[in-house]
């Protein structure tokens, strides 16, 4: 099972190989040829797998800000340093979708669709889904956070997701300066953890029904909205259709 998932990680790896614009690929052919004889002796194969890299099953998934200490050499729009808030819910891997509250007269729930992220090296995120929380001013949780799937798709330079995400708690109990973030997180191969690339908001006067586009910026995520920086000059935003429900 554990060469199998390994056989997996070089799987994606070659994936991201194939779909980087750039002409050095990191996981080349020649190394995807070398899997051949492990798969055909799957049952006995006991010897050291030719390739350090992480089994697909054992990634660890680190809490929003605790990666950004262990991230030292990154890309030109991923630099920083720093942490988020300390997080008052457990934390959830992804995939961790609540389901809607229960409605009461009066009070309004919102339903936010995660349509696409626009990114200009989206063909290359491995494994990439996004971290939904709502903070307040502080920077503290006011509801449990949750994590979307694995992106359903990579085409061009956008990221597909089209899921999903029920805001638990009813929009008139949120604490005035409130917001609501969509961090995008990926697998890094080389480092053998998830990391944030970038981040969104929104806040609670942008909450109305229909489409919306939102601007990303450079992490560490700023939950305090104090340093926000863009992640890039290229006109590049996340997408999302929110659904208001009032009794």
């Amino acid at each position: 099972q554990k060469t199998i998932a390994k056989i997996a990680t070089c799987l994606e790896l070659r994936s991201a190989a194939l779909q980087s614009t750039q002409s050095q690929e990191e996981f080349k052919l020649e190394d995807l040829k070398k899997l051949e004889p492990i798969l055909k002796n799957i049952l006995t194969y006991n010897k050291e797998f030719p390739f350090d890299v992480q089994p697909v099953p054992l990634r660890k998934i680190l809490a929003p800000g605790e990666e950004e200490h262990l991230e030292f050499e990154e890309d030109d729009e991923e630099g920083g340093a720093g942490a988020g808030s300390p997080d008052s819910f457990p934390v959830r891997v992804p995939g961790t979708l609540l389901p809607r509250l229960p409605s009461e007269p009066g009070m309004t729930l919102l339903t936010i669709n995660i349509e696409k992220i626009g990114l200009k090296d989206a063909g290359q995120c491995i494994d990439p889904y996004i971290t939904v929380s709502v903070k307040d001013l502080n920077g503290i949780d006011l509801t449990p956070v949750q994590d979307t799937p694995v992106a359903l798709r990579k085409e061009d330079t956008y990221v597909h997701f089209n899921v999903d995400i029920e805001i638990q708690k009813h929009i008139e109990r949120l604490t005035k300066g409130a917001a609501i973030f969509f961090e995008f997180k990926h697998y890094k191969p080389k480092k053998r953890f998830t990391s944030t690339k970038c981040f969104a908001f929104m806040e609670m006067d942008e909450i109305k029904p229909g489409a919306i586009v939102i601007e990303l910026y450079k992490k560490p995520t700023d939950f305090k909205r104090k340093k926000l920086q863009l992640l890039t000059k290229k006109p590049l935003y996340l997408h999302l259709h929110q659904t208001l429900h009032k009794e």
